[in-house]
């Protein structure tokens, strides 16, 4: 509608999901209903199922925003008969960088979206980037489309250049781009994978399709490194209040605000650790498994040799980034769902979760594409090997940072450890499950995956 006083846009009327969630709501915090309410078109999966989440907005915005810039009603456009996603690129004459944002609204799952309205607005106006010692300089410019849409999400407007062309402009007023990643100028690639989804006894009910974005690293002797992209939000951290077999130190739960960035697609393997130092420390030997046996110190030294040799900052990730990729938009004990078993995990099969069978115990690493990915497209984030994360230990979350970053006490040598591994029991390879040792401890069952 058009306001009369200002001529000023807004889209309206989405309120449906807001309504249902105020009426009810499990005691997971899930929106329920018997009733699909909304439009035909506008509305995802979730949605029509009667399970709404703040995403499916994001994904009528998206449709609306589509609709008006190719001038096709959504049940008109077709979608790709392997991802499902929407078919609609072609139709419109727009900057990539706004077409990878309204794509993104419009991911069938919800997890692959934006959480909520602040994360759209911030991807569509990225912020300055910190300076670099490798940055590079180009003048400060906003599409207007993508300033009105983000102005559609927050009911704000955006200022906005008087030309859309590129001009010279002095150095004070140029927006530094530095390697730090940026999906509008990085060349990433897209890959296919199935989510599985198991009920309380371990049987997989579900495995919907889904894709995810990766840069790829060329580190030298035919070797890579995928990078895949994960996007910003807000989750609770730690585990709920009830879930089985928990642990002191995971509580109390709280929200932390995660920014957006790339983490390993695989825990780093033996031979891209072997590539940039030279060394194999691993007891299992296998170029495909997971470097083992590697302390965090060591850990800390692959991440700074990498940096160096790429010329872009890769590190560990902090203990809220790390649980925020292993859980990939999910609130169960596992990725999973309620429990796992030893057919898509690596753990002591010997001991069981909740009401699943038991399973193998393989005593040993496996190769990091042995088994099905999380909603993210991540790799072993339950099980295989311990993965090393930034944060020094605390007792429990009072006082934990809410921002994503690092909770660093410098009079404690002991480092987070995450994940489980093949030693473990499933118990220990829970998403909110938190281990701490020493930083120069060195065993079979610990490695690390990175962060750019």
């Amino acid at each position: 509608m058009r306001r009369h006083q200002d001529g000023k846009i807004f889209l309206i009327d989405f309120g449906a999901v807001k309504e249902i969630a105020s009426q009810m709501v499990n005691s997971q915090g899930n929106v329920i209903s018997t009733v699909a309410i909304g439009t035909p078109g506008y509305m995802p999966n979730e949605q029509k199922n009667g399970k709404p989440c703040l995403g499916s907005d994001v994904y009528a915005l998206g449709m609306v925003a589509i609709q008006a810039l190719t001038g096709i009603m959504p049940f008109n456009l077709q979608e790709d008969p392997q991802t499902g996603e929407i078919i609609w690129r072609h139709y419109a004459q727009v900057s990539d960088h706004l077409a990878n944002v309204l794509t993104k609204m419009v991911r069938r799952h919800y997890s692959l979206r934006y959480p909520g309205a602040e994360e759209v607005l911030q991807a569509l106006i990225p912020p300055p980037s910190p300076t670099h010692w490798s940055q590079r300089w180009v003048p400060q410019t906003i599409d207007v489309v993508e300033a009105d849409i983000a102005a559609a999400v927050v009911g704000e407007k955006i200022p906005q250049n008087s030309s859309n062309d590129t001009q010279e402009s002095s150095p004070s007023s140029l927006t530094p781009i530095s390697n730090t990643p940026n999906t509008g100028r990085l060349a990433l690639q897209t890959f296919q994978f199935e989510i599985v989804t198991v009920d309380a006894q371990g049987k997989i009910t579900d495995r919907p399709p889904s894709q995810a974005k990766f840069l790829t690293e060329y580190l030298g002797n035919g070797i890579s490194l995928e990078m895949v992209e994960i996007p910003g939000g807000k989750f609770a951290m730690g585990s709920p209040k009830g879930e089985k077999e928990q642990y002191p130190d995971e509580v109390p739960q709280h929200t932390v605000t995660i920014q957006p960035f790339f983490i390993g697609k695989f825990a780093v393997t033996q031979e891209q650790y072997q590539v940039i130092t030279g060394k194999n420390p691993s007891n299992f030997k296998g170029a495909k498994r997971p470097v083992e046996s590697v302390s965090w110190d060591l850990a800390i030294a692959f991440c700074d040799q990498l940096s160096q040799k790429t010329g872009k900052m890769y590190r560990l990730p902090t203990e809220a980034e790390w649980e925020y990729a292993c859980r990939a938009g999910t609130t169960t004990p596992f990725n999973f769902g309620e429990t796992m078993t030893t057919e898509i995990a690596n753990y002591e099969g010997n001991y069981t979760y909740g009401s699943a069978p038991k399973g193998q115990y393989r005593r040993q690493t496996t190769d990091v594409s042995s088994f099905p990915p999380n909603a993210f497209g991540l790799y072993d984030m339950h099980g295989n090997v311990w993965e090393w994360c930034q944060d020094t230990y605390h007792a429990d979350y009072k006082g934990a940072p809410t921002d994503g970053s690092a909770w660093i006490n410098e009079n404690d040598h002991r480092r987070i450890l995450r994940g489980g591994s093949w030693f473990g029991t499933p118990r220990l390879c829970r998403s909110a499950l938190r281990n701490r040792i020493a930083r120069d401890f060195r065993y079979s069952f610990v490695g690390f995956r990175v962060v750019l």
